[in-house]
């Protein structure tokens, strides 16, 4: 290891982590924390990119190296001017090269023990994917099950302000997983930054204590989870939500109550089961959308799609469904919830 370069392993160790990459690559994916200090932006990153195959290297490298110092100065004179002597900072881009190298190598002048992240994002990501081969494997899940409507989501916060392991993979997601699930003014994370938090929040836990996690399908919105954790979370224990359909509606009004506000919005959204259900009910169900009659459509929503699609799924997916423990609700208030959590910590 040469001086001024660390490993993935000591990221603790400093201050504060940089990503010197171009916005859009640090929108794509980054390491927790990071602070983008782009030292080429998009545009000024795909005119060197496309000089460097068709002009020259070296002239690439020549107008590479002006943008960088300039942007470079930029963040020198603003983020940098209240660091005191001792900060410490760690430096990467793409595979550890010269973007984060002329950074790196900027700060150590100044008189900062800053230090270039050997590989760069590219062997941060490596691990990533290593761990979520194996990290599942060592956790004991507890798998939340219970139909639409059961507040499985709200019972692990629950769960988790009483102190247990959480996984909610659906908050990593930005997404409810369900047709209805997208969440308004939230877009999604992408596949890979979805991945980067689902590590970091694996890596928290201990294996000496069992992690609660909904049961999802193998999708999210449009995120796919990891096929090590799915499968795991498949052929494990299961804890089900047994709540009256009365609660479940009930709670169903409340949690989404947001969907009343657009009705084209909602139109869209029930537009994708066309193709699974009849042209007429989906023509009832835009009635009652642009009539803001949510009650009338969530009652006809469960118990025409999303009750029987329940018992189609859970019972072939999990293998512990069978045999799960079951919790009886009949109010999935605020603390009809805590109530639920409390009995499953229980048992």
């Amino acid at each position: 290891m040469t001086k001024g370069s660390a490993t993935v392993a000591q990221l603790p160790e400093f201050d504060e982590i940089i990503d010197v990459r171009s916005p859009a690559e640090f929108a794509d994916d980054h390491l927790p924390g990071a602070v983008s200090m782009p030292v080429l932006d998009n545009e000024q990153r795909a005119q060197v990119g496309t000089m460097y195959k068709q002009v020259s290297p070296f002239d690439a490298r020549r107008l590479g190296g002006a943008l960088v110092a300039q942007n470079l100065a930029n963040h020198l004179l603003t983020h940098f001017q209240d660091k005191p002597r001792h900060w410490r900072p760690l430096i990467y881009c793409w595979r550890g090269g010269q973007r984060s190298g002329a950074f790196t190598t900027w700060l150590r002048m100044i008189g900062w023990d800053a230090c270039q992240l050997v590989g760069g994002y590219k062997q941060y990501r490596r691990e990533v994917v290593s761990a979520l081969e194996t990290l599942p494997r060592t956790f004991e899940f507890q798998v939340v099950s219970g139909p639409t409507g059961s507040a499985k989501t709200r019972v692990l916060e629950a769960l988790e302000r009483k102190g247990a392991q959480v996984l909610d993979l659906e908050g990593l997601a930005a997404h409810k997983g369900s047709v209805l699930g997208a969440l308004p003014g939230t877009a999604q994370p992408s596949q890979k930054f979805f991945e980067t938090l689902l590590y970091q929040q694996l890596s928290r836990f201990t294996p000496e204590q069992p992690v609660f996690v909904e049961a999802e399908s193998r999708k999210i919105g449009r995120i796919h989870l990891p096929g090590a954790l799915i499968e795991r979370m498949r052929e494990s224990e299961c804890v089900m939500i047994d709540a009256s359909r009365e609660a479940r509606i009930e709670f169903l009004l409340r949690d989404y109550a947001y969907l009343g506000d657009d009705a084209e919005d909602l139109k869209f959204k029930l537009g994708c089961l066309r193709r699974i259900l009849p042209n007429e009910t989906l023509d009832r169900w835009n009635d009652y959308a642009d009539a803001h009659d949510l009650p009338r459509l969530f009652t006809e929503l469960i118990d025409q799609h999303y009750d029987p699609l329940y018992r189609r799924s859970q019972n072939s997916n999990y293998q512990g469904y069978a045999n799960a423990r079951r919790v009886e609700s009949s109010d999935l208030s605020e603390g009809g919830i805590d109530a639920v959590a409390a009995a499953i910590l229980k048992q």
